[in-house]
């Protein structure tokens, strides 16, 4: 599986990260998203949680977009 990172400064004191499938033409449903005060931060809480998702696609477990999980929830 191929994960990208984006970093999306849209305001003017927030940035958004968010991961997704490289190959997802339609960015509307990733894997996890934050919102963020800077881009150092956002880009280091993406770093963070692509090396969590790595580990645990290494252990054989498939990540969930967030509309599956909040699926889960409900």
């Amino acid at each position: 599986m191929k994960l990208k990172v984006r970093v999306v400064h849209y305001r003017r004191d927030c940035w958004y990260a968010d991961i997704d499938d490289a190959e997802d033409r339609q960015p509307d449903d990733p894997f996890w998203y934050a919102d963020c005060r800077t881009q150092a931060e956002a880009i280091a809480l993406a770093c963070s949680q692509l090396a969590a998702l790595d580990r645990r696609l290494a252990a054989g477990a498939f990540p969930h977009r967030i509309s599956e999980t909040r699926a889960q929830v409900a």
